[in-house]
């Protein structure tokens, strides 16, 4: 009798085990069908997607703007107005050929924390010693202000491409871009150097080339520029773009208005188009408006003269009209205007470097490259801004703009 109530005991103890596990596996079950409607009640409802998207970018928005703000309020007048140039090594150099991040580099950038650095052929030996001298220099400018400076360079692909026609680089190499012949080579033609571009520690490439070829007697762009026709120019600038920014380097659309038009070259002296405003909507800056739409974040402007829009001779890169009227207000752009270099003749023969940088900023510039004595520049601006000429407002307009892009591209 008593073995029979064991057994009956140990029996009921399977089935409370058993019902338990029923219990549970279903609980599972209905938590599982729950999860799945939750999910779809959220996330396949794309009005509520959207919703949650736009609240999500606006609070980024908010957050970024804040945290640039913050930057800028600690900011001295001096680290501002160095954070406008980009210029060579050689200047923090002492003039100095440069191939590596030296201490005289790092005593010349606390003193003036410039924006950012261009590096040309003579800089560059091999993959190591660039990536080397990259991150040491990008380190002594993150010790001084914490902000990481524009590393810079000009790998157009084909002709002007300071690390691709390097024999110590391996790394594909491409023909004169008119050779370029269809929308997926011209993004290939940015995704390649891109690629090879971040992994060498750069973060900006002036480049696309957005010229239209239009002259047959320049020869100026006549191999950098895709086609002459503004169409091709404008979706194989678009694609090359699109190739840049996917490994997150940046992209610097030039040479506006557009150098396709002009005979002469503005490195060594006075260069102009007679094109009207309408000739230029018509051609010249299809490229630059849809290179705008596509993400380019950064706008170089040359120093060709359009007397035919400004009125003058004044060369765009310090005019008002190009880079404010037409630039910003007709294209409708919102980010950095870089003028081409500022020790070119057709600048270096009118205007000494104060003015060049000054007349250049109070235009509406960013930032300002290569200027022919720095020193000269820099403490020109900082006079301008401490007797009243160029407004503090001015100033951290661009500052602002600058470290936009900086926060959203260099992982910072």
């Amino acid at each position: 009798m008593v073995n029979k109530v064991k057994k009956r005991k140990k029996q009921n103890l399977k089935s409370k085990k058993v019902i338990k596990n029923i219990i549970l596996f279903l609980s599972g079950i209905i938590l599982v069908l729950f999860g799945l409607f939750l999910f779809n009640e959220i996330w396949g409802n794309s009005s509520i997607t959207k919703s949650d998207s736009s609240i999500l970018a606006d609070f980024e928005k908010k957050r970024d703007e804040a945290e640039i703000q913050a930057i800028l309020n600690k900011m001295t007048l001096e680290e501002k107005i160095a954070q406008l140039f980009i210029v060579t090594p050689e200047t923090l150099n002492a003039g100095k050929e440069v191939t590596i991040a030296s201490k005289l580099t790092q005593e010349n950038l606390i003193k003036y924390p410039v924006g950012g650095l261009i590096y040309f052929s003579k800089n560059i030996d091999s993959p190591e010693q660039i990536k080397t001298m990259i991150s040491n220099t990008q380190m002594y400018s993150l010790g001084k202000t914490g902000i990481p400076m524009f590393i810079s360079i000009d790998e157009e692909g084909g002709q002007v491409s300071r690390i691709a026609n390097n024999s110590a680089f391996n790394v594909e190499t491409f023909g004169n871009l008119s050779g370029i012949k269809s929308s997926k080579e011209a993004y290939k033609l940015g995704d390649t150097i891109g690629k090879y571009l971040k992994d060498y520690g750069f973060n900006l490439d002036y480049a696309p080339v957005a010229d239209v070829y239009t002259n047959p007697k320049n020869l100026v762009v006549k191999y950098r520029a895709f086609s002459s026709d503004p169409k091709i120019v404008a979706d194989y600038v678009a694609e090359e773009t699109k190739g840049l920014n996917n490994n997150m380097i940046i992209a610097a659309l030039k040479h506006f208005p557009g150098h396709g038009n002009t005979t002469s070259d503005s490195h060594y002296g006075y260069a102009v188009t007679y094109k009207t405003l309408d000739e230029l909507r018509a051609s010249e800056l299809i490229p630059f408006e849809k290179g705008i739409a596509t993400g380019a974040q950064i706008v170089m402007v040359s120093h060709i003269s359009v007397p035919k829009v400004i009125g003058d001779n004044t060369p765009s890169s310090i005019s008002k009209i190009m880079i404010q009227d037409i630039l910003r207000n007709d294209l409708g752009f919102e980010g950095v205007v870089i003028t081409d270099a500022l020790n070119m003749r057709s600048i270096s023969n009118q205007y000494t470097s104060k003015e060049a940088s000054q007349m250049a900023i109070i235009a509406g510039a960013d930032l300002l490259l290569m200027p022919e004595n720095f020193q000269e520049a820099y403490n020109g601006l900082l006079d301008a801004v401490n007797n009243g000429e160029i407004s503090q407002k001015r100033i951290d307009e661009s500052i602002i703009r600058i470290l936009k892009i900086k926060k959203n591209m260099l992982n910072w």
